[in-house]
This record gives C-alpha cells, sequence and structure tokens, in this order.
C-alpha cells in the first residue's frame, strides 16, 4: 500500500475523486458532498489559522483509504488537530487499511488530535484499539 498526501493540481488523485470517494464509503455516517468540499478547502488552505492534510492509501494505484486531517489553531483544552473524515473503500474493508491510514496520519501530526464518532458505529472500536479515548459527549444547537 502506497500512502499520497494530496495537493491541489495533483495529477495522480482528482479532487473531485476525493469528495466523490468520501461521499460513497462513508454511507450513513456522510456529510453532503458541499461539506465534504468546504472540510477540503480548509484542510488546503495556507492562511495562518487554518490547514491540514488530506491522506490517500492506493493500492495498484487506485483509492482504497482516505484520511481528512485538519488544525484547529488551538491547544491544551481543544487539541491542534481534528480528525474529520477516515473512509475505506467498501470492499476492502477487514484487510487493515483502516488501521494503517489512521496510524500514518496520527505519524504526521504534531499536538494532539480529536474526532467525533457516533456511538453505533463500528468504527468507534477501531479508534479506541488505536488510543482514542472517549473524554466528552458531545452536544449541538442547532438555529
Amino acid at each position: 500500500m502506497d500512502f499520497v498526501f494530496y495537493q491541489k493540481d495533483n495529477e495522480e488523485i482528482s479532487r473531485q475523486s476525493i469528495i466523490d470517494f468520501l461521499y460513497e464509503h462513508l454511507i450513513r455516517f456522510r456529510d453532503p458532498k458541499e461539506d465534504i468540499t468546504k472540510c477540503l478547502d480548509y484542510a488546503l488552505a495556507q492562511e495562518k489559522m487554518a490547514g491540514g492534510f488530506i491522506l490517500c492509501a492506493l493500492i495498484d494505484q487506485k483509492l482504497v483509504g482516505i484520511v481528512v486531517m485538519i488544525k484547529t489553531g488551538m491547544s491544551g483544552y481543544i487539541p491542534e488537530n481534528f480528525l474529520v473524515y477516515v473512509a475505506v473503500d467498501a470492499k476492502q474493508r477487514g484487510k487493515g487499511i483502516g488501521t494503517k491510514i489512521i496510524q500514518k496520519a496520527v505519524e504526521q501530526c504534531e499536538g494532539d488530535i480529536a474526532l467525533h464518532v457516533e456511538y453505533d458505529n463500528p468504527a468507534k472500536r477501531l479508534y479506541e484499539r488505536l488510543g482514542f479515548t472517549n473524554k466528552y459527549a458531545e452536544m449541538r444547537y442547532h438555529k
């Protein structure tokens, strides 16, 4: 398996293929394509209080996994990084791709990492095995 960091104007992987991959393989945990696009824009931003990276896993030059990590611009009470998306091709699940791509992403980060996961998401066990802990329950108020 190869790992590639997506960059704008990447010839190997297109931005639209990343959006489509995330939308297809996140299934019931997915966001609308417009929100995925906003996240990618933030991860690729060069502004002082933005940025992050998009890590792609490839097997035989075929996209099989993606992690999108953003910088929060904070530290301490809010971790420096937020793991927004992890997706693995449905046909490739159970082969350790999720574990490997998350481990590679964690290696690339400076500082702590947070993520949100629904209680009934099967990936929750993977995150726990990799050392993520459940310190808080997130609550949201939508206007």
